[in-house]
């Protein structure tokens, strides 16, 4: 037990802490923890009622990520979006070539009509073409400058530091919000892990959609290039539930990544005097915002 909390009274100690974490003074009491936070395209596409592409419950996780982007300990809150031109080479609608003349970014297709969800496509890396990999079709989505592409209006962009366009090329699908999957060599690269070096970070924690493609491959970089990483759960939705669950052994197999719940430690850590619990409804995306809990 430090003086100062053995002076004070837990709860008198618990604001007396806060109140030195936002005023730039966390780095006193944990030294060697500089987390950021890493808010995964959280776009009007993604969720329902109308989104193109919406995951089931992908609003209701709102609530949660708000909660978190007001911890003070974070030195850094940076909110992704897809920013898809129109003939991107993952919409099944540029492979539907049965009723249109190919599309410049899918020159490869087998004439017959794509379905979402169902149907793949090879994307080869378009400065060398032995690199390739397989990727899902999906409906088209996030497309740059139209309503789907926002930002849900839940979110508090308030306390977003940083908003960063990724998929921007139509030639290369990009999951994670640091590059695309190639490395022979890289097409897209978004800046994301020099930003969280030169902001000192040692510690990511990724939220948002979905928790089986775009936040699985966030994290994986994140662990990929140093950073201990952490991913909430019940603060992201997959797209499929089988999927994420072999997503997640996968995460867990890796030495420095956590796939953790909401009254785990990990969150915990992050609000010193104190964490407000929210618990969302299923399905209809209500949320209900409990007791203060206190740490």
């Amino acid at each position: 037990m430090g003086f100062l909390e053995w002076l004070m009274p837990p709860s008198i100690f618990n604001v007396f802490q806060t109140r030195l974490l936002e005023n730039g003074q966390g780095a006193q009491l944990e030294p060697n923890f500089r987390p950021a936070l890493l808010v995964v395209d959280m776009q009007e596409d993604f969720c329902p009622p109308n989104g193109t592409l919406a995951v089931t419950g992908g609003r209701s996780i709102t609530p949660l990520i708000n909660t978190l982007l007001s911890s003070p300990l974070f030195v850094l809150r940076v909110a992704t979006k897809d920013w898809h031109p129109p003939n991107h080479i993952s919409f099944a609608s540029n492979h539907n070539h049965t009723t249109s003349s190919p599309s410049p970014c899918c020159p490869d297709s087998s004439g017959e009509a794509a379905i979402p969800f169902l149907s793949t496509t090879t994307v080869h890396n378009p400065h060398n073409p032995s690199e390739s990999y397989t990727t899902r079709l999906w409906p088209s989505h996030c497309i740059a400058g139209t309503p789907g592409a926002s930002l849900i209006p839940e979110l508090d962009v308030s306390k977003i530091d940083r908003i960063l366009e990724k998929g921007t090329n139509p030639l290369v699908e990009m999951y994670s919000a640091f590059y695309d999957p190639f490395t022979s060599p890289r097409v897209s690269d978004s800046g994301l892990a020099h930003m969280l070096r030169e902001a000192k970070v040692t510690h990511v924690y990724v939220v948002g959609l979905a928790a089986d493609y775009c936040v699985w491959s966030t994290a994986m970089d994140a662990h990929n290039e140093g950073f201990e990483t952490v991913v909430v759960e019940e603060a992201t939705k997959p797209v499929d539930e089988d999927g994420w669950r072999k997503c997640k052994e996968a995460l867990v197999g890796e030495p420095g990544v956590k796939v953790v719940r909401w009254d785990g430690e990990e969150v915990k850590r992050l609000f010193p005097g104190g964490l407000v619990t929210t618990s969302v409804g299923a399905g209809n995306d209500e949320e209900v915002v409990e007791e203060e809990e206190k740490i």
